[in-house]
Formats: C-alpha cells, sequence, structure tokens
C-alpha cells in the first residue's frame, strides 16, 4: 500500500510503498479514501510540535473511509462510512482504535468528512465552552480563509453572531463571505486593523489562528468584557497581549488547544462532535474540501499549507 512519510525534519514527505497492516482484536482495519492536512503537520515534520514525533513518521491527524475488518462488539462493520481521529491518517490502510472511529452521517462525502473533526470541532467548543458566544454578539475572525478560520466564521453564524472575517486577498474574502461572514476585511490593505474592526463596532470575541501584530491589532479592538482566543500563530509567533488593557476592560483570554480536551475533559470534547454532526444533519453547516489533490502531490500540498495561500482545508485522496 501507499503512504507519505516524513523520514527526516525539515525535510518534505515522501511517498513510499509498505505492507499492509493487518486486523487485530481490539482495532478497526479501515481503508482510509482522504486525509486532511493540518497546520500542525507542517509543525510535525519540522520537529516544532508541541507533542514531537521522531522520524520516520506517517502525517495526518484525522481521515475518513471504510471499514474493513471491526471487533465484534465495536458497533462497527465491514462496508461502514467512518470518520478517523488518529495519527498516520496518510496511509491507505489503518488499523486503529475503536475510539478513533465516529460513523459519517449519509450526506458527508470522504472529502467533508477527512477535515471535518479538528476543524469544526476547534472552532465550536472555543466558541462554546471556551468564549461563551452569544447571539447578537460580534465575532471577528483572524485568518478567517484558512482551514479553522472558515469554520468559525460558519459556526458563528450559526451561532447568531455577526461575523468579521479577516483574511488576505479578494479571492479569499469571496470564500470568507461565502462561509457567512457579515463583514470582511483585507489584512493586506489594511494598515491599522485595529481601527478598522474599530469602526465595524468593535469585537465581543475574537477568534485568532493568526497570532503575530494582527493578534494584537484586534485585542486592541475588544470592548469591555471581551473574550480573545488564542487558537494558533500561523502569523509566525504568539501576540504580545498588554495584560493591563485585559484588567481595565475585563477581557478574558483564552488559550485553546483542541487536542488537549482529550484529557482535560473528554465528555465535552464527544459532545461537541456529536453535536456538530447533528448541525451537518440539519444543515446548519456545510463543510467544504478547500483544495482536493491526490496523494501523490503531498509535497506540493504541504507547500501550499506552508505559503498561507490556501482557502479552507487542504484534503488529500488515497
Amino acid at each position: 500500500m501507499r503512504i507519505a512519510q516524513v523520514e527526516q525534519l525539515g525535510g518534505e514527505p515522501v511517498l513510499r510503498s509498505v505492507p499492509a497492516p493487518l486486523g487485530a482484536a481490539d482495532r478497526v482495519l479501515v481503508r482510509i479514501r482522504a486525509a486532511a492536512l493540518n497546520f500542525a503537520d507542517l509543525l510535525k515534520a519540522r520537529g516544532e510540535y508541541q507533542e514531537r514525533q521522531e522520524p520516520p513518521f506517517v502525517p495526518g491527524l484525522e481521515g475518513a473511509g471504510e471499514v474493513i475488518e471491526a471487533p465484534q462488539d465495536s458497533g462497527f462493520s465491514p462496508g461502514d462510512r467512518i470518520a478517523v481521529l488518529a495519527a498516520g491518517t496518510m496511509a491507505e490502510r489503518m488499523a486503529v482504535p475503536v475510539a478513533a472511529c465516529r460513523p459519517l452521517p449519509a450526506a458527508m462525502r470522504f472529502e467533508q468528512a477527512a477535515g471535518f473533526q479538528i476543524a469544526y470541532g476547534t472552532s465550536h467548543l472555543a466558541l462554546t465552552a471556551r468564549a461563551a458566544l452569544r447571539e447578537g454578539e460580534t465575532l471577528a475572525v483572524l485568518g478567517a480563509a484558512g482551514g479553522v478560520g472558515l469554520t468559525a466564521v460558519e459556526i458563528g453564524r450559526a451561532m447568531g453572531a455577526r461575523v468579521i472575517g479577516v483574511a488576505r486577498g479578494p479571492d479569499r474574502l469571496d470564500a470568507v463571505r461565502a462561509a457567512g461572514a457579515d463583514h470582511v476585511v483585507d489584512s493586506a490593505d489594511c494598515p491599522d486593523l485595529r481601527s478598522a474592526l474599530r469602526d465595524l463596532g468593535g469585537a465581543d470575541v475574537v477568534y485568532d489562528a493568526v497570532g503575530d501584530s494582527a493578534g494584537e491589532a484586534a485585542f486592541r479592538a475588544l470592548k469591555p468584557g471581551g473574550r480573545f482566543l488564542a487558537i494558533g500563530f500561523a502569523g509566525g509567533r504568539p501576540p504580545m497581549l498588554p495584560l493591563n488593557h485585559a484588567l481595565v476592560k475585563n477581557i478574558a483570554i483564552h488559550g485553546f488547544y483542541w487536542g488537549g480536551y482529550a484529557g482535560l475533559d473528554p465528555q465535552a470534547l464527544s459532545a461537541s462532535m456529536e453535536s456538530l454532526f447533528r448541525m451537518f444533519a440539519d444543515g446548519r453547516i456545510a463543510p467544504a474540501a478547500g483544495q482536493v489533490m491526490d496523494i501523490d502531490q503531498i509535497a506540493e500540498a504541504f507547500a501550499l499549507l506552508r505559503s498561507r495561500r490556501s482557502v479552507g482545508k487542504i484534503v488529500l485522496t488515497l
């Protein structure tokens, strides 16, 4: 079978042919049809992720496919369509724990499901459990055209918020509007993001997947009682947030790492994912793979994500 493999930190992933894994009594054997590329995959390939993995390893943290074999008491049967949340999804076959598998709604395609759990899970749990976003509030999303940013726009809109999407360039802003943003700001043509957000009324919640100076500017546009969500640092560094402003304006700063909820509060994680699949079934959210590429294009996919030119999730088919 084919796999993608990171063979040295800092190098490009390559394709290899290896023996297929066998089934096991406590594992679900899955034929992976699509796998998503996340920013964490870039960090892992550089040896910079908080959960370091030594090469060689197969990248990919989530995917979707069909059950080949499953334990009798697992609730799964051969042919079932499932989403998988486990390391190493950029492989044609995987043997994974039962807990790593979720059944797919009938209408959800593999390309949609492959990148659904981390991006939508991050935005939903951050906006509900951490930010407590309320109907009628204003949500500002930085990096709004990225893999998690578009989901924050879409979920914020579904929750009844007024959404401001900040992204770079007209094409990316079109995607942000299509996801439900009420207003958009072009970060490539905005010398003063703080003023731009304030001119739009300011924000009750900032969802920051970028960090750097953009995160600092958006923080200063928060209203009293606002909430700041530190989601990621695609801009290269964490924002330098003035804590005296947080004190005077009663602003709450929340660091958010979705993967950490498996240990912190697994019940909240599971309830959030169940809510998301219901939202999909009800037509309240409609995930679309931003760019679908073949696994043969793995190096190009990594380069595209690294350049921050992609719109939405990059999904690789196998």
